[in-house]
């Protein structure tokens, strides 16, 4: 009997975490929703090098610095890949070099994860 309760204490504990922790793990990585329209915003300087515009800059700071878990990373490295394959006139040395040119960091993540997918 004691461990039958035991057993149902343990279940409920283990019930009430999942659902404390829902709302965290639904926001837990980027979405390709997020990451797509900034790399969408730079694809004149991508495709011809045209000067950046305000927007990608911005764009790609903010993105930077929303890069804050190892799964935000992996999921903003997977949305980068999808992005350059589906647009065939992506120069990828314009793209790598985006970071740069809008003035983020050598050590920000963005500047690490985009030479490395």
């Amino acid at each position: 009997m004691a461990y039958a309760a035991a057993a149902q204490i343990v279940v409920v504990a283990m019930v009430a975490a999942m659902l404390l922790s829902a709302p965290y793990a639904a926001n837990a990585a980027i979405t390709c929703e997020q990451v797509n329209p900034v790399f969408g915003s730079c694809v004149k300087n991508m495709r011809a090098g045209v000067p950046l515009s305000t927007a990608c800059c911005t764009g790609l700071k903010s993105l930077a610095s929303s890069l804050t878990t190892i799964d935000d990373n992996r999921s903003t490295c997977s949305c980068f890949k999808t992005f350059v394959a589906k647009d065939n006139g992506v120069k990828l040395g314009r793209v790598l070099g985006l970071p740069r040119m809008c003035g983020i960091s050598g050590r920000s993540t963005l500047s690490v994860i985009l030479p490395s997918c």
